[in-house]
């Protein structure tokens, strides 16, 4: 692959000189990515700068997918405005069961060495720790944007938080990366890897941050916390439901970093949309068909698309494989709601029938009250992308 390919995609790279150096060489790099398993999905957020690293496994080199079991106890500090309450072992564990086999959706895992940072960090001395600290001073942390505007607001800084970007840099250390890819949210940390690295005796890694996809509110980045993503396992017809509700000045966005069309097609779309030659539901629909045809095929995501035509556009009740709950008797709404997993309570459920988002066969209910009296098979509906078929239990 050629050296301007690679370069494609990524908003900053430091250096070029160097950059243009190692590939100069000619010998299979260390590439690495860290990811910490904060939560236990991974979204489209960390497939940008996944797909990114696919390109490298593609050119031959040697990629290294670290999963930070032991920087997730500090928690990353990198663009929040308040201390991130500490993950306990346990919760990494559970977190990380899966992280390399969803990075599969996206990287070739039999091409891709997984390490986890434990391996190393536990392995850390108290005087090894007081080596890498004594490397870095309180004036360089206070000058990364996130630690300076919590400082300033006098917001707490806990000391474990300095921690984190040590740790991440001893990682490149550990593993002698040639180039660290990461967002470019991350980018403090990655430079502080090339200093730890000087210091080791090694070369500087060259480092090259992508773009942070924004979420489906079109204001924060994608995360799992702030409730605005698309998990890359999810279903198909949850994606496709979800990718609707992308605000139209996205679209062109999601195309280039989602959906991997060529910059001047997303371009051309961006002006399209802008002058309403292109119509923002049409390119919505073809653009969620391809996001989830690179996760689960073509003939799921048409199914998806047909699907989401047939019961949000027009409103036709859905039918075949609809998950069934079976009632002994009768109760109210809200109470079926909660029992068919549509509201986590029943006072959820009433402020969904409240904003008028519940039917039970297509007719919308009123009261959050109400019983329930629907003696036959019935079609229990939260919003226009969740049904369940209510069916009595004659037992």
């Amino acid at each position: 692959m050629a050296v301007q390919e690679l370069l494609d995609g990524f908003d900053h790279v430091e250096t070029r000189a160097e950059f243009d150096a190692l590939l100069g060489r000619g010998k299979s790099l260390i590439v690495k990515l860290g990811l910490d398993p904060t939560t236990p999905d991974l979204h489209l957020g960390h497939a940008v700068v996944l797909r990114k690293l696919q390109e490298f496994v593609e050119g031959g080199h040697q990629v290294v997918l670290i999963i930070g079991d032991g920087t997730a106890r500090i928690g990353d500090p990198s663009g929040r405005k308040a201390m991130r309450p500490p993950l306990t072992q346990d919760e990494i564990r559970a977190n990380m069961v899966t992280y390399a086999q969803q990075a599969g959706k996206v990287l070739d895992m039999e091409r891709v060495q997984v390490r986890y940072n434990s391996e190393w960090l536990d392995k850390l001395s108290f005087g090894d720790i007081l080596k890498l600290l004594a490397q870095v001073t309180v004036a360089q942390m206070l000058a990364r944007n996130d630690f300076a505007q919590r400082h300033g607001q006098n917001e707490p800084i806990a000391l474990h938080e300095f921690l984190y970007p040590v740790a991440q840099a001893y990682d490149s250390v550990a593993i002698a990366a040639d180039l660290e890819l990461g967002g470019n949210d991350q980018l403090f940390n990655l430079l502080m890897g090339r200093e730890y690295q000087a210091n080791a005796g090694q070369r500087r890694q060259v480092i090259g941050t992508t773009p942070l996809l924004e979420g489906l509110d079109g204001v924060k980045k994608m995360s799992k916390s702030a409730g605005n993503y698309v998990g890359i396992t999810e279903p198909a017809r949850l994606q496709f439901g979800k990718l609707m509700s992308l605000p139209d000045d996205l679209i062109p966005r999601y195309a280039q970093l989602v959906a991997l069309r060529p910059k001047d097609q997303c371009a051309r779309l961006a002006a399209d949309l802008a002058a309403g030659v292109a119509k923002p539901m049409e390119e919505k629909k073809k653009l969620a068909q391809e996001i989830v045809a690179l996760y689960h095929g073509g003939p799921e995501a048409d199914a998806a698309r047909d699907y989401f035509e047939r019961t949000v556009q027009r409103k036709e009740l859905p039918s075949g494989d609809l998950p069934e709950i079976r009632l002994r008797d009768a109760r109210r709404v809200p109470d079926v709601m909660v029992a068919a997993g549509l509201a986590e309570s029943k006072r959820a459920a009433e402020r969904l029938i409240s904003g008028k988002g519940v039917k039970v066969d297509g007719i919308l209910v009123h009261d959050p009250r109400a019983p329930w009296t629907w003696p036959q098979p019935a079609v229990l509906s939260v919003g226009s992308r969740k049904f369940v078929r209510i069916v009595p239990d004659q037992s």
